[in-house]
């Protein structure tokens, strides 16, 4: 049976409200249900952390709308002709850095390998002058949802439940089975988790 993981109390108390010394990284199923129950609406673009932005092609594809918000870095989970074609010479008037990653949305994809580097570059681009970060797919809910979870559990030292609650706040994420079972072994890694 999935455990309510309704606050971040309960889940503190299963944790014996010691980091990493009983921690459990909760099943795949808990998640899932987790994502599917707190779901907010999503625009095109949500600011996800401070200067982090979450989006999809319609945001990455509008230099408007990317001057507007001061975006200064630019990470494209569907690199590629197939998937969100620009690349670093479509921002180069801009001044935009940019890192493509040519990922499929696909279970059976391995996002991981690309989780320190994606992490890496995040935050560079956060610890750049008046740096702002776009992270962006297709959709803005699966493949750059799930580099920006990985970021804050690298960088910022958030449990995977924690960093899923602090996207979820502002924008509705769904990483494929795959992506979200990449993530729970990167948070048994990070917090010792089983």
């Amino acid at each position: 049976m999935a455990k309510d993981w309704s606050s971040k109390d309960d889940f503190l108390s299963n944790c014996c409200g010691q980091r990493g010394k009983c921690y459990e990284t909760p099943p795949l199923a808990d998640l899932q249900m987790m994502l599917w129950t707190h779901r907010k609406s999503t625009g095109h673009v949500n600011q996800v952390w401070p200067n982090l932005y979450l989006g999809d092609r319609c945001t990455a594809l509008d230099k408007g709308l990317l001057r507007e918000l001061g975006i200064t870095h630019i990470l494209n989970a569907a690199d590629g002709r197939f998937h969100v074609n620009t690349g670093a010479k479509f921002y180069c008037e801009m001044g935009i850095d940019y890192y493509g990653i040519e990922a499929d949305d696909d279970p059976e994809f391995n996002l991981s390998v690309y989780f320190n580097s994606a992490a890496r570059f995040i935050r560079a681009g956060l610890n750049s002058p008046k740096g702002k970060v776009l992270v962006h797919c297709a959709m803005g809910i699966s493949r750059s949802a799930t580099l920006i979870l990985a970021f804050l559990m690298i960088c910022e030292k958030l449990f995977l439940l924690d960093a899923i609650r602090a996207v979820s706040e502002h924008r509705d994420i769904c990483p494929n089975t795959g992506f979200l079972q990449q993530l729970r072994e990167l948070d048994s890694k990070l917090f010792g988790g089983r």
